[in-house]
């Protein structure tokens, strides 16, 4: 089995195969088919397909949010707990500042929480203001 690679700044977004390029091109190519196959033959079943079509595409653009926004809850309660551990105080922070946190390793995590809420930093520079970078591989 390989190893996984070291994650950093420059490597950290990821795709899931099966939804980027298996789930939602295929729908996309059956959208185009049965739009298709609606201006060949012009009738109320092709055009019910046209809608299925478009009904599974809003819903697969749907489901996907809704995981992640359980995953940025999660590492929120997460992250909030860390800093509290590490610190004691915990600065009012967004939630794209905590999600970006969770890159921070321990010994770094408590001032950088303070120089974002601070300086209303946004995510981005939160990640480019790590040095040491952990690794968060479960996130999709």
């Amino acid at each position: 089995m390989s190893e996984r690679v070291s994650q950093t700044y420059a490597n950290h977004r990821r795709f899931d195969p099966l939804f980027h390029f298996t789930l939602f091109p295929g729908l996309v190519l059956f959208l185009i088919w049965t739009i298709v196959h609606f201006v060949r033959h012009i009738g109320s079943e092709p055009a019910m397909f046209v809608v299925i079509a478009v009904l599974l595409i809003m819903m697969a653009l749907r489901m996907r949010p809704y995981a992640l926004k359980v995953q940025d809850r999660v590492i929120r309660l997460e992250e909030r707990l860390r800093l509290e551990r590490l610190c004691g105080k915990v600065p009012e922070l967004t939630e794209a500042q905590w999600i970006a946190l969770r890159f921070a390793a321990d010994e770094e995590a408590a001032a950088l929480a303070q120089q974002a809420a601070a300086g209303r930093w946004t995510a981005r520079q939160i990640k480019e203001a790590i040095q040491n970078w952990r690794g968060d591989y479960w996130r999709i």
